[in-house]
């Protein structure tokens, strides 16, 4: 059966003496068991800093009980943190007896309320009267120095088993809500990336697909047109429109799936291959260590390849450096190329999906800027790595993975 929870009457009506104050440490509430128990009223105590409400007690002057209860609530408000008072003498005054104080001990546990950004909004100060068993010690023979030692938080731990039970459980909360947090936090970001994501991959397809439509257009309105220029630059839009799909398919595959069976892969031989195959605009300089041997799916490891040696040959003014060496335990791939080079704040924006920086869009105005996240998410798959390094005479990217065994 549905019930609604009515949590001001539970605070209310609750068997703990409970306060609750701001970070300041003002009381914006107090429940009925703990106006019992002090012989505090709600006038005494509500909009009250808390240390201004509570009278002074004539047997701590030095305050000790009353520092070592602020202590705790500042750590609380500071910290997010739960945190308990040891036991400690705080005479309360009698009802109706102005200036006659009766002798009580207490321990206490303040716990912090969240509010949905995570900060202390509020804290829960839970006193815990425990002046019936420091009267069991003396009726069962204690000496005043057993006694001293209670006082001082010192006594056996059994008599603050509610407390210590309370405060483990304020933790376990604090820790649960503290990830569920960081897991919503999380989450955000994912579905802002991936709103971003979709939005930019959106304009990204208009373009080919607006170009693609006007030159049909044309074609199809003006009949005596020789239609084989307009049907080139149609084809090339088509095959702009492949390549994106293409690369979203990649990553779509590389979310959603475990890596492709591996083989062990010679990367000299990696590079000579891919450099076969493609006919390159500008010089290449290569220095390859047959030592370098990795496991990896061959297919995804020649996308990545490919991917650096297209970036590269992009920017590049004359040559293109390939560089491939064996480092335990990785081996290390890089491409170097000597054009502008990346600013050092730009290394890990040029890995962001779709993200393009001015120079990219001036050399390739029809690129995507899937490439490079494209490579790095290869390199993660095989445990390895991919980023941006300094180069002083243009850009340098560098591939680790570890050394097959």
């Amino acid at each position: 059966m549905a019930f609604e929870i009515h949590y001001e009457a539970v605070f209310r009506d609750g068997l703990a003496p409970l306060l609750l104050l701001t970070p300041d440490l003002v009381v914006v509430a107090v429940n009925d068991s703990y106006l019992k128990t002090t012989g505090w009223t709600r006038a005494d105590l509500l909009g009250r800093p808390i240390f201004t409400a509570m009278p002074r007690d004539p047997h701590d002057p030095d305050l000790r009980g009353l520092k070592a209860l602020r202590a705790s609530l500042e750590q609380v408000a500071a910290t997010g943190e739960p945190s308990a008072v040891a036991l400690q003498r705080h005479d309360v005054e009698v009802p109706g007896r102005p200036g006659t104080f009766e002798e009580r001990y207490w321990s206490a546990v303040n716990s912090p309320v969240f509010d949905p950004g995570g900060r202390v909004h509020l804290i829960i100060h839970r006193a815990e009267d425990v002046t019936a068993f420091v009267r069991h010690l003396r009726r069962g023979g204690q000496d005043a120095a057993s006694c001293a030692r209670a006082e001082q938080g010192e006594s056996d731990p059994g008599a603050f088993v509610r407390a210590r039970e309370l405060l483990a459980v304020s933790e376990r909360l604090h820790h649960a809500y503290t990830q569920q947090g960081h897991t919503m936090a999380a989450l955000r970001e994912a579905a802002e990336q991936q709103r971003r994501f979709v939005l930019d991959a959106s304009h990204d397809l208009r373009n080919p697909i607006t170009g693609l439509l006007t030159k049909l257009e044309v074609g199809l309105s003006e009949p005596d047109t020789d239609l084989r220029p307009i049907l080139h630059k149609a084809l090339r839009d088509a095959e702009r429109l492949k390549d994106i799909v293409a690369d979203l398919l990649e990553l779509a595959r590389l979310d959603t799936t475990a890596p492709t069976a591996t083989e062990p892969i010679h990367l000299a031989r990696l590079v000579a291959d891919e450099l076969e195959r493609r006919t390159l605009t500008a010089a290449v300089v290569t220095r390859l260590d047959r030592r370098a041997v990795v496991n990896a799916s061959p297919i995804r490891l020649a996308r990545l390849l490919g991917n650096l040696i297209a970036n590269a040959e992009r920017h590049t003014t004359t040559t293109i450096e390939i560089v491939v060496t064996a480092d335990p335990p990785e081996a290390v791939l890089e491409v170097i190329d000597d054009g502008p080079g990346i600013d050092p704040a730009d290394h890990e924006r040029v890995f962001e999906r779709l993200a393009r920086l001015d120079e990219g869009r001036r050399l390739d105005p029809s690129g995507s800027g899937l490439g490079l996240p494209i490579a790095r998410e290869i390199a993660q798959a095989y445990g390895g790595r991919l980023y941006a390094a300094d180069h002083p005479t243009g850009a340098r990217f560098v591939l680790r993975l570890p050394l097959a065994t």
